[in-house]
C-alpha cells in the first residue's frame, strides 16, 4: 500500500480527541456531584430534573425532555421514582390526556435552598473563577448547538 493511503495513517491519540476530553470531563464533574448529591437524596439525573422544575414548575414530560435532551422513554421511569420519593407529582393534563404535567411537591420545593448551597463547592472543585466557568459554559453551549445542527 502507498503511504498516502488513509488506512496506513496512525489513529489520533486518545488524549488528542475533543470527544474524549469532553467525555472524561463530564465523568469528573459527575463524580463531584456524586459526592454532594447524597445530602439531597438525589441522583445526578434526578438533580437535573429538579433544576428544570425549580426554574419553571408544572411542565410536561416532553418539555422537561427537551430541556435535558432526553426522550420520554428515559424520563418516565425516572419521574415515577421521583414521585415515589415524594419530590413531584404527575398528573394528566385536563385539556389533553396524552400529556403528563410534572409539578413539584412541597418536599421537592424545599430541596431548592440546600441545592443552591452546593454551588460554591462545585465552583471550588473546578479551581476556576466564576468568569472562567461562565466563559467555558458559554463555549460548551455553543459547541453543543453546532454539533446538534451538524448532526441533523
Amino acid at each position: 500500500m502507498k503511504s498516502s493511503d488513509p488506512a496506513n495513517k496512525a489513529a489520533p491519540a486518545l488524549n488528542d480527541q475533543l470527544c474524549f476530553a469532553l467525555y472524561s470531563t463530564s465523568l469528573a464533574m459527575m463524580r463531584v456531584y456524586r459526592g454532594l448529591l447524597p445530602r439531597l437524596g438525589l441522583t445526578y439525573p434526578q438533580y437535573l430534573v429538579m433544576m428544570v422544575l425549580w426554574e419553571q414548575d408544572q411542565l410536561t414530560v416532553s418539555d422537561i425532555g427537551e430541556r435535558l435532551f432526553l426522550d420520554s422513554a428515559t424520563l418516565t421511569p425516572l419521574l415515577k421514582r421521583m414521585e415515589a420519593q415524594g419530590l413531584l407529582q404527575r398528573a394528566r393534563a385536563r385539556n389533553d390526556e396524552r400529556q403528563v404535567i410534572i409539578s413539584l411537591t412541597k418536599q421537592g420545593n424545599a430541596l431548592r435552598q440546600e441545592a443552591a448551597s452546593m454551588m460554591p463547592e462545585v465552583l471550588c472543585a473546578t479551581q476556576c473563577s466564576v468568569e472562567e466557568v461562565t466563559r467555558l459554559r458559554d463555549q460548551l453551549v455553543d459547541l453543543r448547538k453546532n454539533l446538534n445542527d451538524s448532526a441533523t
